[in-house]
């Protein structure tokens, strides 16, 4: 049994029956998230359990079978094969997902995070308001990089967010958003940006046994001002010094939708010989992550760990492999809350963060209606894992 799935949790009356649907992007995620609900609710002993408000509590699979077919001009519709209503529904998206793909005018085209974020609306609509409650499980937010206006320019973020609000979306759970504040589109509904701290430490010291976890052999840093409240969150926890880099850009130009970056400037106290964590929400080409571990080894830093929550690899593996055999870095850790290309998992650097069981918390405590406050907040938990660590124990 889970010791995060008190007494307290499992004698709350849930929500509704509990259904997860996990789109074909999420697939693989959705099934494991299944697995550690249908175990914990079997080896629960709820006097409750056979009760009317339980009905359905303790099932053989909580997935709902749902299809998104397209006709051959690229155009799809949304299925639902079973019945919905009365359900506390939780439907799962990936949309990074780019292995998936479509047939258009006979040529066949890889879905974009636009074909994703549709297909999410037309399973949404085909539910057709008969579900108790919808949750939205989208672990990178859809259209995220866009979440504030600079100049003349559209506001995709909070467009989605009030359109999923719009349509009936009650809660919507997403991880480490580029900017949390674009919750204020929509001020009267559930949002909550999650952090894999816990899982990002327990994968780390899991897999690295002689990792010196204190401010003599160790230094957090961020590769941007972005960054920053990330970094300095796990350094604190882990009790040691933190830096930054910041980027000095080229404003006069546009380069892939952005300004090209000149050169990073480094922050922060002397990093010589200490292992160096460097955490970041997303590695999308990775040309900064590299640059950011080429101008520490510069500093004469030890070993690098390259940390991020979602690994998008934009442009491949090869500047990665490139690195790791110059000696640029030591080990690559992001989550599996994105697709992972076999390319990936198959390197030797890679160390991949499973986000299934804590998804699978989060589900089972909201479907009780409980608070999921304690969740949120890993202090305490990555503090006796760094006990049972420093003790051997992992």
């Amino acid at each position: 049994m889970n010791i995060q799935r008190s007494e307290r949790i499992l004698e709350t009356i849930p929500v509704g029956s509990l259904g997860l649907i996990p789109l074909p992007s999420c697939k693989e995620l959705g099934q494991k998230v299944n697995e550690y609900l249908v175990q914990w609710r079997r080896e629960s002993a709820l006097e409750h359990k056979n009760s009317i408000a339980f009905q359905g509590y303790e099932q053989d699979s909580y997935l709902i079978g749902a299809s998104i077919p397209r006709f051959g001009s690229g155009e799809a519709k949304g299925i639902v094969q079973e019945s919905v209503r009365g359900r506390d529904l939780y439907l799962m998206v990936d949309v990074c997902n780019y292995s998936l793909t479509y047939s258009l005018c006979g040529k066949t085209n890889c879905m974009s995070p636009d074909d994703h974020y549709q297909d999410l609306k037309r399973i949404i609509s085909a539910c057709a308001g008969k579900a108790r409650r919808i949750t939205v499980i989208m672990p990178f937010l859809y259209e995220s990089r866009q979440h504030k206006r600079s100049s003349r320019e559209s506001l995709d973020c909070a467009l989605a967010l009030k359109e999923l609000a719009n349509m009936g979306v009650d809660n919507i759970l997403t991880f480490d958003a580029h900017d949390p504040r674009v919750q204020n589109a929509i001020p009267l509904h559930g949002f909550e940006t999650v952090q894999p701290a816990y899982q990002f430490a327990k994968a780390l010291l899991g897999n690295v046994p002689d990792l010196q976890v204190n401010n003599d052999h160790l230094m957090v840093v961020s590769p941007d001002e972005g960054g920053m409240s990330r970094a300095i969150y796990i350094a604190n926890v882990l009790g040691v010094d933190m830096g930054m880099f910041y980027k000095r850009r080229d404003y006069t130009r546009i380069v892939q939708g952005r300004n090209p970056i000149v050169a990073h400037e480094f922050l922060g106290s002397n990093v010589e010989g200490k292992d160096v964590i460097v955490i970041d929400d997303m590695i999308s080409s990775g040309e900064s992550m590299i640059e950011v571990a080429g101008k520490l080894k510069d500093l004469h830093a030890g070993r690098i760990f390259l940390y991020s929550t979602f690994g998008l690899f934009t442009n491949g593996m090869e500047r990665f492999d490139a690195a790791y055999q110059d000696g640029l870095f030591y080990r690559l850790l992001t989550t599996n809350l994105v697709y992972q290309s076999p390319e990936l998992l198959s390197r030797p650097y890679y160390i991949s963060c499973d986000m299934s069981k804590y998804i699978a918390l989060l589900i089972d405590t909201l479907n009780h209606d409980a608070s999921i406050s304690n969740l949120l907040d890993p202090y305490d938990r990555i503090h006796r894992l760094l006990e049972r660590y420093k003790n051997g124990q992992l």
